[in-house]
């Protein structure tokens, strides 16, 4: 077990985890004691963690480190640290533009997905993100980043383009949600019923 906890993707993918906690307390820096940094750090944090997402997986299959702990540990991952970064960008105020209704759709996705596959994984199956689920979690982190620095970067409006992006990540949220819960019932409900 500890072999298979302990290899370089599922060690990736529990930094991944870490890297919630330590948003969350950069963006508190802000708004306790107005740290303009505590936003730009929280941004820097969330897109090296994000890089581990690409890197677990490829360093997964090329050493043939593919394990149930893994996929299990990377959408789990992907969830935290996402749904974190979101529920404080909605905490953070207006004027960070992330309403509040765009959060709970994506959130309560995120929650009927790992509901799905806790009882899949009850029968012995483990799900693995699928390619719609993979670039919702893409869109989503590249949404995020910008919204998190929330300051103009070379005079771009960084806000602006997170928001574009947000709202484009919530489509395919929805799409890819859709598409689990219809794969999950066709694969596991209906022969169940028969």
């Amino acid at each position: 077990m500890n072999r298979e906890l302990f290899n370089l993707p599922n060690t990736l993918t529990l930094t991944r985890i870490l890297a919630a906690p330590i948003i969350v307390v950069l963006l508190y820096f802000h708004l306790w004691f107005g740290w303009k940094f505590g936003p730009i750090a929280a941004a820097i944090v969330f897109m090296l963690a994000s890089l581990t997402d690409m890197f677990d997986g490829i360093i997964a299959r090329q050493q043939n480190l593919i394990t149930n702990l893994g996929k299990f540990l990377d959408p789990l991952a992907d969830k935290l640290l996402i749904c974190s970064v979101l529920i404080m960008l909605v905490r953070m105020g207006a004027d960070w533009k992330v309403p509040a209704w765009v959060v709970i759709i994506i959130v309560a996705r995120e929650i009927a997905v790992t509901g799905m596959r806790a009882i899949a994984a009850e029968r012995g199956d483990v799900i693995p993100a699928d390619k719609f689920g993979k670039m919702k979690t893409i869109v989503q982190s590249l949404a995020l980043a910008p919204l998190l620095w929330h300051y103009p970067l070379f005079g771009i409006n960084l806000v602006l383009l997170g928001q574009v992006l947000l709202y484009t990540a919530l489509v395919l949220t929805v799409f890819s949600g859709g598409n689990y819960l219809y794969n999950f019932y066709r694969n596991w409900l209906m022969n169940e019923e028969s």
